[in-house]
């Protein structure tokens, strides 16, 4: 049977978004999901691990998501992924945090684009993109065996919000109901705020699913 893969997770204010390092347990090469305000950490963390980082998979472009980006970019020069309905988001980083009376730099440029479907190898693991628009236009969820990486599409006990520009509550409920549910009750949800849960326990206790 094959190994799990190394999952860390991490978060960090102000936002206290969740980051994740995923790493093929055979080979210890590893991609960072949505690198925001923890990214010293968890890059200390992997590297306190042995983990050689191969690229970064973005799952949407909210500034709480890629505000660690340029940190990344700095120190590793990792190839940088995001689906392109996003990229106008992306690039609006140093906007958005003057939303916040926050100051980033802004976003390295995108290095590759996802399309709906498509795999790409970290190691041995295989990485499946599933477009799930609804939070922002170009949202992903990030597939690796029987875990799923889902940004802020939905949460234990809740969903994502859609009251930010290009966000539409009829889209991502569209996204959970017909590309995340069928994945399977047992696939672990990995979330972009707050704990893990299943899609067997949405599924059932989610109100805004009933």
């Amino acid at each position: 049977m094959s190994k799990e893969p190394i999952i860390e997770c991490q978060a960090a204010p102000p936002f206290m978004k969740n980051g994740y390092i995923v790493a093929c347990p055979d080979t210890r090469q590893a991609v960072y999901i949505d690198p925001g305000d923890e990214a010293d950490d968890l890059l200390g963390w992997a590297a306190g691990h042995g983990l050689e980082l191969a690229a970064v998979a973005n799952t949407h472009g909210h500034l709480d998501h890629i505000s660690g980006i340029s940190r990344v970019k700095q120190r590793l020069d990792l190839p940088i992924y995001l689906h392109p309905e996003d990229e106008m988001l992306y690039n609006m980083l140093s906007q958005q945090a003057s939303w916040f009376g926050l100051d980033y730099p802004s976003a390295p440029k995108v290095d590759r684009y996802y399309r709906d479907g498509e795999e790409f190898q970290v190691g041995t693991l295989t990485i499946k993109i599933i477009h799930t628009p609804g939070h922002s236009p170009g949202s992903v969820c990030l597939v690796v065996r029987n875990h799923v990486f889902c940004g802020d599409l939905i949460f234990a006990g809740s969903v994502g919000r859609t009251d930010l520009p290009g966000g539409s509550h009829t889209t991502l409920l569209a996204s959970i109901t017909e590309k995340l549910l069928p994945l399977g009750d047992d696939k672990i949800l990995h979330c972009g705020h707050g704990p893990d849960t299943t899609i067997g326990t949405e599924r059932q206790t989610n109100p805004f699913l009933a």
